[in-house]
């Protein structure tokens, strides 16, 4: 593995499990320290658990903007900045572009 990512900081959303999970394991490895997310604390924290020291987690649903103001809040407030953002979460349904809601 190379260290391309050494000191950075990436936020996964939806890396709790599947691709999420296996983009934050990549860049845990190459150096960055990945903030994942998830709406399940149980899968979040085995997958903290599979990632290692270099990852941390929080608590939220993509499509609660209460969750992602948290989300940012909390990435702000311990390290400082986003280097890498991986919006992997997602989820919805079918409806025309102007009935779309957050």
């Amino acid at each position: 593995m190379t260290s391309s990512l050494q000191g950075k900081i990436a936020v996964v959303t939806g890396a709790s499990t599947g691709i999420g999970l296996a983009i934050a394991k990549r860049f845990a490895a190459e150096g960055a320290h990945v903030v994942i997310t998830g709406r399940r604390q149980k899968e979040l924290d085995v997958a903290v658990a599979e990632i290692g020291d270099q990852a941390s987690s929080v608590r939220a649903d993509v499509s609660s903007l209460q969750d992602l103001d948290t989300l940012f809040e909390t990435v702000k407030q311990h390290h400082e900045r986003i280097d890498v953002l991986v919006a992997n979460a997602g989820g919805g349904s079918m409806a025309p572009l102007g009935a779309i809601t957050e």
